[in-house]
């Protein structure tokens, strides 16, 4: 899932070595927007053309949507799931449906959104690959593809619409990877399920589980976050555990070995904010810089190259970020004037600069001004997502 970080201090951005593009949607547009990779109608504006400049998903207003969750791994699953800010807190979702992703009872994609079938009063969603979760008064709903036991019912058997996790409640945050899912209780612990073939779930084993097992070790957790094949936890004094899948260095504790238990991220001081990407990390700071590791074959992590990296190191030209999100090889942030900034991979354009070239430098998707103060992508694909 995505977070939003408001800062209250003066609002600044350094421009200095930002490659600057231009931005083609008008400021204060009231639609969500969303550009990139659209085979399977993922955008959600009506069609399933690649767009590479910000286009208004149909018929939902910024206003109206207090989370948007992007998920699938391919032109022919990527879908979104949306959380309207309606008085029964429904939930929408567009895009492909292979697995019964969109939660409608059918396996019939579409480019446009329509309601998830019997879901009111949710407070958070998130996204994987094939499936997706709600958060209903602390508990969670799943559906989709259940393979791996990614549903956390029980079972290995799929659903076309939603149904409860075992055995969990007062759940607070909620996370979706590739094929797995992390959930933080408001008592501080960490619950995981699914697949664990790269030790993702935290377990020190990796075998897959079909309902939450609590991961040893982690108490005192405030925020939650999963990536591809690896997972993320903030403690209340700001320090940052990682584990599951590292031959990229996500798990930034100066390795590339693989960690079925949680180990310290390095380098980290006064995180505020931490967040998963595809095969990438991200922490916000206090003073709203930006720390970045992991996968970087495609300028992901923003530093101004493409070498991967093993610990934290600075995003360049970033400053005072409000939200961050990453699919597999690229990266979105909203700063604090409402801009949105995207750097790494652009084969789809989903950089939303109006072109397809690479950047390891952030280029701006939406100028200052535009409203908007979050954002999303794919879980690990092409398509992204403000708001």
């Amino acid at each position: 899932m995505t977070y939003a970080y408001a800062r209250g201090a003066a609002v600044c951005l350094a421009l200095l070595g930002l490659a600057v593009s231009p931005a083609h949607a008008e400021p204060r547009d009231p639609w969500v927007r969303a550009w990139g990779a659209n085979t399977a109608g993922q955008l959600g504006n009506g069609t399933t053309l690649v767009q590479q400049t910000p286009a208004a998903v149909q018929g939902l207003a910024r206003g109206d949507v207090r989370e948007l969750a992007g998920g699938g791994g391919n032109d022919a699953n990527s879908f979104a799931l949306a959380l309207a800010l309606l008085d029964d807190g429904t939930v929408q979702a567009w895009g492909g449906n292979t697995n019964g992703q969109l939660g409608d009872g059918t396996t019939a994609g579409r480019p446009f959104p329509a309601a998830v079938t019997g879901l009111s009063g949710v407070s958070q969603v998130a996204a994987g690959i094939h499936f997706g979760y709600a958060v209903r008064g602390g508990r969670v709903l799943a559906w989709g593809d259940n393979a791996f036991g990614q549903l956390g019912d029980g079972s290995t058997t799929g659903t076309t619409r939603p149904l409860a996790v075992q055995s969990l409640s007062r759940v607070t945050d909620i996370a979706a990877g590739c094929y797995h899912g992390v959930a933080l209780r408001e008592d501080g612990t960490v619950w995981t399920w699914g697949r664990s073939n790269n030790g993702q779930l935290g377990l020190a084993a990796n075998d897959d589980r079909n309902t939450p097992q609590r991961v040893p070790g982690l108490t005192d957790v405030v925020e939650v976050a999963a990536g591809c094949h690896h997972s993320l936890a903030r403690t209340a004094d700001g320090t940052v555990k990682a584990w599951g899948y590292n031959a990229n260095g996500q798990l930034g504790n100066d390795s590339t070995q693989n960690s079925s238990a949680p180990v310290d991220v390095q380098h980290l001081d006064g995180v505020a904010r931490v967040f998963a990407c595809g095969y990438h990390s991200f922490a916000v700071l206090d003073d709203g810089a930006v720390r970045a590791w992991g996968s970087n074959n495609f300028g992901q992590l923003g530093d101004g190259s493409t070498v991967s990296r093993t610990t934290p190191v600075p995003v360049q030209g970033v400053a005072d970020v409000r939200g961050l999100a990453g699919g597999w090889r690229h990266t979105l942030a909203v700063l604090a004037d409402g801009s949105v900034l995207a750097w790494g991979e652009n084969t789809a354009g989903q950089l939303g600069d109006a072109s397809t070239t690479d950047s390891p430098l952030p280029v701006v998707a939406l100028p200052p001004g535009s409203g908007t103060t979050r954002v999303a992508t794919s879980t690990v694909w092409k398509s992204s997502y403000a708001y």
